[in-house]
């Protein structure tokens, strides 16, 4: 198992009466990209705001990099973050941006800020004020001056947000790379999760402050993939008739619902084998699930299986895996 570098333990913030993050607890391996998504106002900004150091938290814990509490004070520094849109000098070209931030951290290696401007893939601009900047471009350069320091974690909210599709391209290159070449781990909120998963080795997945969902790229490919679909009154009852079966690769995801990851060519079979059992089927057939209904589903569906989540309530199926819709 890959060592921790940031974790949460029932994180919250409450604005009076409203709790705009509820109980979050997020497990951030080194050297991951963790792709936090969620719809506009689900709590993403204010979970990486209180991660960063912008804001403090209601309840709960963060810890990074082994420290926690007022440790967290003395290891902020190795943590660089671009939290909404990146603040720059409109009338300077890149490198006095960022030369001004180096100033500031006390920087004066030689070569250090035409680095920053490669890795950015902003080495070119020259003397280009960067209220000329496409927005693209913009967003790099809030990422440089995030790396100014030369931080382990990087907080990133949203920065691929409004940006054309050569844009997002051009970020989700330097986001590789920094991971690639730097090592990084970064944590990159946002609500598209198909530009995401080009880049995401992990998810979490957060709705009205709750985080619903934890899990890797693997298995998030796993539940968008080609698959039998079996719609029943109790999957329950399916169980053993597919152990029987010698099925092992199938997920009861939720009350109604089971499905199969292999011998998709058997659904036939397994018809027949329920009928037989006398299970009743109300429907059977070969399916798989684009990545954005994957997360409209999750997000937006059935409001009691989410409030069960939330609650703690979810009903333990024959395998543990019957969790509303969630595959968990």
């Amino acid at each position: 198992m890959s060592e921790l570098l940031l974790s949460t333990n029932g994180l919250t913030k409450q604005y009076g009466h409203h709790k705009a993050v509820d109980k979050v607890n997020l497990h951030i391996k080194k050297g991951a990209i963790y792709g936090f998504i969620g719809r506009n106002g689900a709590g993403k900004t204010t979970c990486l705001k209180m991660i960063s150091g912008l804001a403090r938290p209601t309840a709960g814990e963060i810890e990074m990099f082994g420290c926690k509490g007022k440790e967290l004070e003395r290891i902020r520094s190795r943590v660089g973050c671009l939290i909404e849109a990146p603040g720059l000098y409109g009338n300077m070209n890149a490198y006095t941006n960022l030369k001004i931030k180096c100033e500031l951290f006390g920087i004066r290696k030689k070569g250090y800020i035409e680095d920053i401007l490669e890795t950015v893939g902003l080495e070119g601009v020259g003397k280009k004020k960067t209220k000329h900047f496409s927005l693209g471009m913009k967003q790099r350069l809030g990422i440089g001056l995030a790396l100014v320091g030369e931080p382990d974690l990087l907080v990133l909210d949203e920065p691929i947000n409004g940006l054309d599709p050569q844009g997002i391209a051009e970020v989700r290159d330097t986001i590789q790379r920094l991971r690639d070449e730097r090592n990084m781990t970064i944590l990159i909120s946002s609500h598209i999760l198909e530009e995401l998963s080009k880049i995401a080795t992990d998810y979490g997945i957060i709705h009205n402050g709750s985080l619903l969902q934890e899990l890797t790229s693997e298995e998030l490919m796993k539940r968008c993939s080609e698959r039998i679909e079996i719609e029943l009154i109790h999957p329950e009852q399916a169980v053993p008739i597919l152990d029987r079966m010698g099925f092992t690769n199938y997920q009861v995801v939720n009350q109604s619902t089971i499905h199969i990851y292999e011998r998709l060519n058997e659904s036939a079979a397994v018809n027949m084998e329920l009928a037989k059992a006398g299970v009743p089927v109300k429907g059977i057939g070969i399916t798989n699930e684009e990545l954005e209904n994957y997360f409209l589903n999750l997000t937006g569906g059935n409001q009691k299986c989410l409030n069960m989540i939330k609650n703690g309530s979810v009903p333990d199926g024959p395998d543990k895996k019957y969790v509303c819709g969630m595959g968990l």
